[in-house]
């Protein structure tokens, strides 16, 4: 990829979206309970938000109580709508392509808001979205953005109320890293 400067969003505009945003496609979200989408979803479900998970690996089935389905064009068939937002939790090399499926679906789903992971940086899926009018956002978290507005973001993410066996990590002298 070649070197990019990484657009910065106004904190204003972050707050418009999560405020005039009311549905989300999450596509790539994920039925397993370890990955940032799927605590990303539960957290934004908790919020209030209508999440709809694209994943074409588990159509049919539900994530957190919510139907999956296998593309944006699936949903638009099944005639959910409108789509506000569509949330890329897809690796960057194939936000193009999500880009051109959100442009195409663009008018029968309604949406306004294009949005990648952290991490997920495309210039072409960027102006894919600019190029049919839609706002884009890039590298950002709807569920970080939301938690930083509200106060959250130091208890939601860190704490998912659930309890396993692993030893947390404490400081050693120095700040090193070191299990306790």
């Amino acid at each position: 990829m070649a070197d990019i400067t990484l657009p910065q969003y106004p904190d204003a505009l972050i707050k418009s979206i999560l405020r005039s945003v009311k549905t989300i496609a999450m596509v790539g979200a994920s039925g397993n309970d370890i990955r940032p989408s799927y605590f990303a979803m539960m957290y934004l479900l908790n919020k209030g938000y209508r999440i709809i998970p694209v994943n074409p690996s588990l159509a049919g089935k539900e994530i957190l109580g919510q139907k999956v389905y296998a593309s944006l064009k699936d949903v638009a068939d099944a005639g959910i709508g409108p789509v506000d937002m569509v949330d890329i939790f897809r690796e960057s090399k194939y936000a193009p392509d999500i880009a051109r499926e959100v442009v195409a679906e663009k008018d029968r789903l309604g949406i306004k808001v294009l949005w990648m992971q952290l991490g997920v940086i495309s210039e072409e899926a960027e102006k894919s979205g600019k190029d049919a009018g839609l706002t884009v956002v890039m590298n950002r978290c709807p569920k970080i953005e939301h938690g930083r507005f509200s106060g959250e973001i130091g208890w939601m993410g860190v704490n998912r109320r659930v309890i396993d066996n692993r030893k947390p990590l404490l400081f050693g002298r120095g700040g090193t890293l070191k299990h306790g």
